[in-house]
């Protein structure tokens, strides 16, 4: 991960220093020499420790708790620096365009480097272990009646690389308690190594409901984030599947299973990770939905939700579709999402002509953060509208 953006980072760490340096420090004649020294200092480090991560050979350290420090201590440190950086300069140019005599950027960016300590600051230390479990109900024409009523529990990107056990043993608690009629995990179990689901198979196959629990991949199960020779790599995605299995789990890769009530039926369809670049695109609605008929009502599983506007919709009946992969940001700022810029559906549903997009921002992730986007589980109610 490092090492795909490792020029940014230095900038990153290297500029805002020189910058405050040179314009607020340099000239102050209360600082000695030692003053000046142990001001650099955090830098060269960071910069020191942001080249040693850039060599791992995995997208994150196969032992991520020093690079879980890193990441705090660049956050607390660096992003405040380059905020205040960013709005001085972006006052100094206001001030020399309207002829101001003070820089209010310095103002402004001092607020912004205190706002981020303690968003950083909350979103590392609590927001990651308060779990909340989202429900909703949603109506649809064409849900058999049999099926009224039916209730999915959604659990996803769950990185159990990462997450805290006991946020993951309330998550199966909470869900096991809700009796629900199917579970569905919408990708994204590890990080990168299937080793990271087998302290947890125990907790995960406790996982208990009456048609079954049902899942797809996501783009981390597969092996795009580590430096493997190929027999490895392939190796690893098939114990990854086969470990899902040994938990009672039926994984859909471009299958669909049929779900029955009497006379009626619904169709829970899964297909493989279908990305845009540089994530991977392995699905397949045409064999996802091989002797599907066209009236069926189908509850698709996809950990992308860009494939939703992609292919989901012009090239299938699906009528209700549940997705992960963003995590919402893990961050929520007065309901601004940094997933906003790059996806259109990154959080929440969205309808289309009646037909449904659910995307839940998980449990975990790679890095333990989470500001105002709490870690979740989702119960949904089928209903037919009368």
């Amino acid at each position: 991960m490092i090492a795909r953006i490792y020029i940014i980072i230095i900038i990153a760490i290297v500029l805002p220093d020189i910058y405050i340096y040179r314009s607020f420090l340099r000239k102050k004649p209360s600082l000695t020499q030692w003053h000046k020294t142990l001001w650099w200092m955090p830098c060269l480090l960071l910069a020191a420790a942001t080249t040693y991560f850039s060599l791992t050979d995995h997208f994150v350290p196969q032992d991520q708790r020093l690079f879980n420090a890193y990441m705090f201590v660049m956050a607390i440190s660096v992003v405040p620096k380059l905020l205040f950086f960013l709005c001085s300069l972006a006052g100094m140019g206001l001030s020399k365009a309207l002829h101001l005599r003070h820089n209010y950027g310095n103002h402004t960016g001092l607020v912004a480097a205190l706002g981020s300590l303690y968003v950083l600051s909350a979103g590392c230390m609590t927001g990651t272990g308060n779990l909340h479990v989202r429900r909703m109900t949603l109506e649809f024409d064409s849900l058999p009646m049999a099926f009224d009523g039916y209730r999915i529990v959604q659990f996803t990107d769950a990185h159990l690389g990462s997450i805290k056990p006991d946020l993951l043993e309330r998550a199966v608690a909470e869900t096991n308690g809700m009796q629900p009629d199917a579970i569905v995990f919408t990708g994204d179990l590890q990080n990168m190594l299937p080793q990271e689901i087998t302290p947890h198979t125990g907790i995960l196959g406790s996982l208990k409901a009456r048609d079954g629990v049902f899942s797809v991949l996501g783009n981390h199960d597969y092996s795009i984030y580590t430096d493997l020779p190929p027999r490895q790599k392939v190796d690893n995605e098939k114990t990854t599947q086969r470990l899902q299995r040994s938990m009672g789990w039926q994984l859909l890769m471009n299958e669909h299973h049929i779900i029955r009530r009497g006379n009626d039926s619904i169709v829970m369809a899964g297909y493989e990770n279908d990305g845009k670049r540089p994530f991977p695109s392995k699905g397949s609605l045409d064999k996802a939905l091989k002797g599907v008929d066209s009236r069926a009502f189908v509850v698709m599983l996809q950990h992308d939700p860009s494939a939703w506007r992609r292919n989901i919709l012009p090239r299938s009946n699906a009528q209700l579709t549940l997705s992960g992969h963003t995590h919402g940001g893990q961050m929520s700022i007065m309901g601004w999402r940094p997933t906003k810029l790059v996806g259109k559906e990154d959080a929440g549903l969205y309808d289309e002509g009646g037909r449904k997009l659910f995307v839940s921002t998980g449990l975990g992730g790679v890095l333990p953060f989470r500001f105002h986007c709490d870690p979740e589980i989702v119960e949904i109610t089928l209903k037919t509208r009368k």
